[in-house]
This record gives structure tokens, C-alpha cells and sequence, in this order.
């Protein structure tokens, strides 16, 4: 079996890569030429999922940890705060017991035994989802994919908006990754040019070593929007979704007896998806779109 590194969804990754882009970031307006961005729907909106009868729950303790923003962070109020954190308490109102859950933060190589131990019912905190953790925990259904997404040079003339125009193109893509594998497997015709780092690669689009960068979208959304980008870049085509390559998605990690309130949350993401509450938690974290 082929392996690689799921750059997407390595949650060290995307907090070492935060923690340094936030040096650069400042608030900043969505740009002119973007449409409000969209979630794709993970729900069918004629499902209906039965609510399992929580009465005799006494408690819902939600684990999540604090250095993975825009996820989970502590606000400069000091709250804790983040897109999975606004996700479990929408859960806890939609399933009428926000009066008996508690979110507490951990460091987020101590979730997975807190978890075990039961000094937490649940972990929402983008923990990557695979074999050998299927095989110790349960998992919701997924809230929300993150796919990879293509950012170009806008210095570089391209013949189209779309993949195919970088055909024969110098495109970088960070070694080793799931990205890299990515696409190999899905624009053969493309000329990657391989990087050891994010870092690096971002670097080289800035400097126009290479006309475009195939890596993931929040991370390249976010970057082309910040300062650190100086308006050198904009993101190309669509978004790439791929489960074998870039995994299941963020889903909720529960222990595995705890089928009923897995069911809980399954019918709470999708009355939240039919609501349209969801979409709008993900406007306020996602403002420059990740589709």
C-alpha cells in the first residue's frame, strides 16, 4: 500500500502553519471579486435522523484542545473559541441539553487517552480519522471536508481558469504529501515541482518559481488573502475532494459504546445542515471560502 503523509488534515501541520501565519494576518475585507462562499451539503435534506431520547444524560463533556485555530482557540478574551467549538454547542441547543454540556480544552496529544479514560465523552478537535483509531474509538459523520485546491501566480498568463490551463506548467506541491500523490494521480500532465515545506512552497508562488501551488484550501485561502501573500497570488479552479487521498473529513470522536450519542450527533449536524445553521458557522470562520 502506497504511503504518505496527510498534509490536509495533520493537525500539527495546521497549527505549526497557523501559529506562523498569524504573524502575518490582520483583519482584512473579503475581496471585491468573491462571491459568499458556500458549503457543500454533507446531508441530504430529505434525511431525517431519528433523535435518540437523552433524558437520563447527565452531563456531555465536549474535549477539544486550544492551538488549532480557526478551529479551536482562546480568543483574546481568553475564551475558548473556534469553529468546532461553536459546532458542539450548536450540537448541545439542537439536542435540547446545552444545560448539561461542558467543553473543556486539553493538549491535543492527551485527547485521545482523556477520551479512553472517560474524562470526556466526545473529542471535536480535527482529529484524522483512520484504521487504527477506528478500531479504539466511534466517529460521527463528518461536518465538514477539507479539500485541496490549486493557488496560481497572477503574474504567470494562463490560458483559462481552470486545471487544465496549467498543463505543462511548473506547479509546487510539498514531498511526500498526500497532495503531492494527489496530484500525480489526478493532473498527470501537470509538471510538479516537489518542496520540502509549506514554507517553501508559498515561497516560491510568491517569487514565481512556479505558476501555481496545489496544496490545502484553507491554508491557500487564507494565505492568498494575508498580507504575507502581498496580493501575489488568487486561487484557481474549484475545490478537490478526495476521501482515499485527503481522509474522511473533521467528524466527532466518541468512545466506541457510545452508539446512542452517536446517533445524537448525527441528527444534530443534520438538522443543523438543513437549518442552515451550519453554513452560517462556517461564513464566520471561513470568510474567504474553502469550496
Amino acid at each position: 500500500m502506497m504511503q504518505f503523509k496527510l498534509a490536509s488534515f495533520n493537525p500539527k501541520g495546521f497549527r505549526d502553519f497557523w501559529l506562523s501565519l498569524a504573524l502575518f494576518l490582520c483583519p482584512l475585507p473579503l475581496l471585491a471579486q468573491q462571491s459568499a462562499p458556500s458549503l457543500p451539503l454533507l446531508f441530504d435534506a430529505r434525511e431525517r435522523l431519528a433523535k435518540p431520547d437523552l433524558s437520563t444524560l447527565v452531563r456531555l463533556r465536549f474535549l477539544t484542545s486550544v492551538d488549532f485555530p480557526p478551529f479551536n482557540f482562546m480568543d483574546q478574551n481568553g475564551k475558548l473559541s473556534g469553529f468546532n467549538v461553536d459546532i458542539a454547542r450548536e450540537i448541545c441547543a439542537e439536542l435540547e441539553i446545552a444545560d448539561k454540556c461542558q467543553i473543556q480544552a486539553l493538549p491535543f496529544a492527551d485527547l485521545k487517552d482523556a477520551l479512553a479514560a472517560s474524562q470526556g465523552d466526545a473529542v471535536i478537535a480535527g482529529v484524522a480519522v483512520g484504521e487504527e483509531l477506528r478500531r479504539q474509538f466511534a466517529f460521527s459523520r463528518p461536518y465538514l471536508m477539507l479539500p485541496a485546491r490549486f493557488a496560481r501566480n497572477l503574474k504567470t498568463p494562463l490560458k483559462g481558469d481552470n486545471a487544465t490551463s496549467l498543463a505543462d506548467r511548473p506547479v509546487g506541491v510539498v514531498k511526500a504529501t498526500a497532495h503531492e500523490a494527489m496530484l500525480a494521480a489526478y493532473f498527470p500532465k501537470i509538471k510538479a515541482v516537489p518542496f520540502d515545506s509549506k514554507e517553501a512552497l508559498l515561497a516560491a508562488l510568491k517569487e514565481g518559481k512556479v505558476d501555481a501551488a496545489f496544496a490545502d484550501a484553507l491554508q491557500l485561502s487564507f494565505w492568498v488573502s494575508s498580507q504575507a501573500s502581498a496580493k501575489c497570488c488568487a486561487l484557481l479552479d474549484g475545490s478537490y475532494i478526495s476521501e482515499h487521498f485527503l481522509g474522511e473529513g473533521m467528524t466527532i470522536m466518541l468512545r466506541q459504546k457510545d452508539d446512542v450519542l452517536r446517533s445524537a450527533f448525527d441528527h444534530a449536524l443534520a438538522a443543523l445542515s438543513r437549518s442552515g445553521r451550519l453554513q452560517e458557522i462556517y461564513l464566520r470562520y471561513f470568510p474567504y471560502g474553502l469550496y
